[in-house]
């Protein structure tokens, strides 16, 4: 019981962890947005100048995200090799039967 308690915290700490970060980038791209519009307002000229140089740090922060959620992917698959597939033994109990 206490293991299932444990590996069901697990799951939610990464699944915060990664909503956290994805929550993270996407202020950032908001307030990235927000300066560039309040730019182009102030001045129209430099509208194509601001696009531009907005769409790296987007991208960046996007990828942040992407990057984010491969490691909870990943953190969740390594979770999920300590869990018995129907039919089979934990792998705890499966080296103690090699041992005896």
């Amino acid at each position: 019981m206490h293991d299932i308690l444990g590996l069901g915290l697990s799951y939610i700490g990464v699944f915060v962890g990664a909503g956290l970060i994805l929550i993270g980038g996407a202020y950032g791209i908001a307030k990235l947005s927000s300066s560039a519009l309040e730019g182009a307002a102030r001045q129209p000229e430099t509208l194509g100048k601001l696009q531009v140089m907005m769409i790296i740090p987007a991208a960046m922060i996007e990828g942040l995200g992407l990057l984010a959620l491969v490691i909870a992917l990943l953190a969740v698959l390594t979770l999920n090799k300590g869990v018995p597939v129907a039919g089979e033994s934990a792998p705890a109990e499966r080296a103690a039967a090699h041992t005896r």
